[in-house]
């Protein structure tokens, strides 16, 4: 996103607009943007995260309200975002939503189960940014799409690793497209850092629910030892 410190001082003020920042790395990506001066609107899933991340940052820092599973709220977000910026354009796209994903095999699972995260992870930050295009292309700006590596991984059923895939071939894409515009477009494959603690007690409760909704014959045909 920033390449040296003086680049950091030339572009002072331009606006940066960050995707979940209720969690550890969007919210320590707005304040590190913060204090070097950009103006960042972060968008949080719920108020509380946007009280907490305004009482931390400069008064510069602006926050809204983002449900990604929903095109009404990333329309008001989008029409926000076009309101600040004053007809400037858009310096920087940060996308980041890690979805909420069951942990099982892929036939416990239903059809809404997958839309719980790809709603969210790959078709709503996909929508986000088709309606963000135009001011990053007036500004020649660049969109910076996070994605977790584990997600590259086939290690678990469910929407978790499809939405990851998804925002790789969606970005690869759209930087090619986007070079006759002048913007740029990155992935960042972030790694295994302590981003919170894992509740082995809501895994194992959301697994005993969809092991009790199956039907008899699948149940059967996994059997009490493999669960």
């Amino acid at each position: 996103l920033i390449r040296d410190s003086h680049r950091v001082r030339n572009l002072s003020g331009r606006c940066i607009f960050i995707t979940d920042c209720d969690t550890k790395l969007g919210k320590s990506l707005a304040k590190w943007l913060d204090k070097r001066g950009f103006y960042v609107i972060a968008a949080c899933a719920t108020e509380e995260g946007g009280q907490e991340l305004r009482s931390c940052s400069s008064l510069s820092l602006k926050t809204v309200n983002l449900n990604l599973s929903d095109s009404n709220s990333i329309a008001r977000v989008v029409a926000f975002v076009t309101e600040e910026t004053a007809g400037k354009g858009l310096f920087g796209l940060v996308s980041n939503a890690e979805g909420t994903a069951p942990v099982a095999p892929t036939d416990w699972l239903r059809i809404e189960d997958f839309h719980s995260v790809l709603d969210v992870s790959l078709l709503g930050l996909i929508e986000i940014t088709l309606k963000l295009l135009p001011l990053l292309k007036k500004a020649e700006g660049r969109v910076v799409n996070l994605i977790n590596a584990k997600g590259l991984m086939a290690f678990v059923g469910g929407g978790y690793s499809l939405s990851k895939w998804g925002m790789e071939a969606f970005s690869d894409i759209l930087r090619i497209e986007m070079q006759h515009f002048g913007v740029k477009v990155s992935i960042v494959e972030h790694g295994f850092f302590k981003a919170g603690v894992v509740n082995s007690d809501v895994i194992e409760r959301d697994l005993l629910r969809l092991w009790n909704r199956l039907t008899p014959e699948i149940r059967d045909s996994y059997g009490e030892k493999y669960f």
